[in-house]
């Protein structure tokens, strides 16, 4: 091979059809070597290529004749001075930054960490890893995307499916064994019938960028199943790849993208930009930490160590000119490379921190809102982080949806029965108005969830009191104990017919709770089938059926009930509003958007939201009252819907309120299934049994030409609001929550 000085731009590996050019960021190497390998444990490299050109901090050259599938990786050469932050380390094979594919990730060996393990950092492993350290792979860019476009779902009609590409398609019926548990199952027709008669538009896949597991986790016979550890920001993760071929991978993945594509499905992301595979200073040397540590990640005053605001040991210092790049250059590629539709920032907040603090007004999110591919993306925040005031629920920038840590604790802590909570659940069911409206948000800021891959699952919170992760070998200390979980009267698996009856409500509770909250809702995985993880709230590490869903025993009538409720929100946009109740009457009526009833008929008052006891209450949303238009300008109207809560231990009758509010109910949903309420339409006045902890939906028709009244001579008695309430966009006076999201 010829080579040639190369371009300092694209960074990383690039294939013309005629040769590469390969580019790397240095800013304190004095020299670095490109190392092409003929096999992935090649026990030498094939050829060494010294960089000679350098412009300004980045080392390049160009290769005639190398092309797609050759492995390579770097040797960086520089001083070993940790107490000064610099690891340079020679002998020690790199894996490039910008890398579109790896291969050979897992094989751990004491000659991947850069001191002499079992001594302190301050030592030198002078071996060669070449033998066992993972590659790099050049690919060709070129894929056929025939006419694949974005879906372009509006976010208010979102519903995101949260899930793991291997867990969900590993034991799905009717897929070839060779490819389960890969981007080529995802895209298999069986699956994408399935999201498509569930009702999904959104796939959120756990990480795919390249992770590698965790060493100790290997030797103890476990792997870091979900991903959370990342190596690679352009490199798809070759464990969810059903071919051979190095780079393959790609292809495999843009495939599945398209095909999700054709059936009006996005695909977002789940992406770690917070930290490395690479861990503590006791953590190998893979990449980033020999290529220039100081570059790349938050050292501590002593340079020798890292600040960890992520408990992985450290973090990537998004203050950094080449790292923000790097983020951005990778968030860039997936959008425009890869046609992914969205991104979910695992702990966001870790990435707005400047010097210690969270910064709102970062460097981060300023790239991020002038960026024209990156800002017109969806993008989700995980918004905290470990470290001091990590907490930064509500305080993304416009632009930002959020992961809403307080509508899962407050749903769970109403569903099992606690009191002290009509206020908070108001807020939080109508979009937590008092979280996002202040800057100008919409209810789409707020993404909602009851359970996600952090977590029990639907089946377990319902089902167990407390974790059980023994199969994590941790002696059960690791996962949250803040679970806001109940058993319904037995821990775990049990053969009494009114303890399962109670549960399969309980989950039907949950789900109708948050399919027809205003906000997005997010879906776990397997919570529609009633999957269970046997009562593990961590299981990150259980790359086994404790993790993937088991398709042989699914719930097929809590499917249904699942679809029924999603297709209830898609086709009816009072469920979805773009913008937020007013609490006020509309225009030329005397209704308000939305109504909040007592038990009894009589309108929600600031005495009745401050019972502490109380666990039940009647919603009245108004079709008539959505306030907005559609692309012809047309006014958008729906039927009206009153909604029947009933967190409490026994039955409760509920009075319907006048005939205002709707001439004709029927009811669309029940979980209470009591035998003897099988009436299924109702007058105003009427009196709706609901049963023990249960829900229930009734719907009446808005006639077209309904007369309309002024509102000088609305007759409805209006609720009494705060001035508090009356800011936070219509939602009642909230009741003194001290609930946190967890990490």
């Amino acid at each position: 091979m010829t080579v040639y000085p190369g371009n300092p731009y694209p960074l990383g590996s690039f294939w013309d059809g005629k040769g590469v050019n390969f580019a790397l960021y240095s800013h304190n190497a004095n020299g670095v070597e490109l190392c092409l390998f003929d096999e992935a444990k090649g026990q030498h490299e094939s050829r060494k290529v010294r960089l000679t050109e350098r412009t300004h901090d980045i080392w390049h050259c160009y290769l005639e004749d190398c092309g797609p599938g050759q492995l390579y990786g770097f040797r960086v050469y520089g001083p070993y001075e940790p107490a000064n932050g610099h690891r340079f380390n020679p002998a020690k094979v790199l894996l490039d930054p910008y890398a579109k594919a790896m291969c050979t990730i897992g094989d751990w060996d004491d000659t991947l960490f850069g001191y002499i393990v079992g001594q302190d950092d301050l030592s030198l492993d002078q071996r060669d890893n070449a033998r066992v350290s993972p590659k790099s792979v050049v690919i060709d860019h070129n894929f056929d995307w025939e006419d694949d476009k974005p879906p372009l779902v509006a976010y208010y009609n979102t519903v995101i499916y949260e899930t793991h590409v291997k867990g969900f398609t590993k034991c799905f019926p009717g897929i070839p064994d060779p490819i389960r548990g890969t981007y080529a199952a995802l895209a298999h027709p069986n699956v994408i019938a399935y999201l498509k008669k569930l009702g999904i538009n959104a796939i959120e896949l756990m990480p795919v960028h390249q992770p590698i597991a965790e060493r100790h986790l290997v030797e103890k016979g476990l792997t870091n199943y979900w991903g959370y550890n990342t190596i690679g920001f352009f490199a798809p993760a070759i464990g969810f790849y059903s071919g051979q071929e190095h780079g393959g991978q790609v292809k495999e993945f843009k495939t599945m993208v398209k095909q999700l594509h054709k059936a009006g499905i996005e695909v977002f992301l789940d992406v770690v930009y917070n930290h490395t595979a690479e861990g503590s200073e006791l953590g190998p040397t893979l990449a980033y930490r020999g290529i220039d540590n100081g570059e790349y990640y938050r050292l501590a005053e002593d340079k020798r160590y890292y600040y960890d605001y992520t408990g992985t040991g450290n973090t990537l210092n998004a203050r950094l000119p080449n790292v923000l790049a790097l983020i951005m250059d990778s968030l860039r590629y997936w959008v425009t490379e890869m046609h992914v539709d969205g991104f979910r920032f695992d702990l966001a907040a870790a990435l707005a921190r400047e010097l210690s603090d969270v910064n709102r007004l970062s460097a981060f999110f300023s790239i991020i809102y002038q960026d024209p591919v990156i800002s017109r993306v969806k993008l989700i925040a995980e918004p905290w982080d470990v470290g001091e005031n990590g907490n930064q629920i509500g305080q993304f920038p416009p632009g930002w949806a959020e992961w809403n840590g307080k509508y899962r604790d407050c749903m769970r802590d109403y569903w099992r029965g606690a009191d002290n909570l009509l206020g908070e659940f108001a807020q939080r069911f109508t979009g937590s108005s008092d979280l996002y409206s202040n800057d100008n948000r919409n209810p789409t800021a707020s993404i909602n969830f009851v359970t996600a891959h952090d977590g029990f699952t639907l089946h377990d919170l319902v089902s167990y009191n407390g974790k059980h992760n023994e199969a994590n070998l941790e002696d059960n200390k690791d996962g949250s104990t803040d679970n806001r979980s109940w058993n319904c009267g037995a821990e775990g698996a049990t053969d009494d017919k009114h303890i399962i009856e109670l549960r399969g409500r309980q989950k039907k509770n949950f789900l109708a709770t948050l399919l027809l909250s205003q906000g997005v809702p997010m879906l776990l995985a397997g919570d529609e089938m009633g999957h269970t993880q046997n009562g593990n709230n961590n299981a990150y590490c259980q790359d086994n059926n404790i993790s993937w869903l088991d398709w042989d025993h699914p719930d097929q009538d809590l499917i249904e009930f699942t679809a029924t409720l999603i297709q209830l929100r898609k086709s009816h946009p009072v469920f979805s509003r773009k913008h937020w109740f007013k609490g006020k009457p509309i225009r030329r009526s005397e209704l308000n958007d939305i109504a909040w009833f007592q038990p009894d008929g009589a309108v929600m008052t600031d005495e009745n939201w401050n019972i502490g006891f109380a666990k039940s209450l009647g919603v009245f949303l108004y079709g008539n009252g959505l306030r907005t238009v559609d692309s012809e300008n047309k006014p958008i109207t729906d039927d009206s819907f009153y909604l029947i809560f009933n967190a409490h231990f026994g039955p409760i009758d509920f009075k319907l309120p006048g005939e205002e509010y709707g001439r004709k109910w029927k009811k669309v949903l029940d979980t209470s299934g009591l035998a003897a309420e099988r009436k299924q339409n109702y007058l105003p006045g009427d009196t709706v049994k609901a049963g023990e902890r249960s829900f229930i939906l009734l719907q009446a028709p808005v006639p077209a030409a309904r007369k309309q009244r002024s509102p000088a001579k609305a007759r409805n008695p209006q609720p009494a609001q705060t001035p508090a309430a009356a800011s936070s966009a219509g939602a009642p006076p909230q009741a003194a929550s001290t609930n946190t999201p967890k990490n």
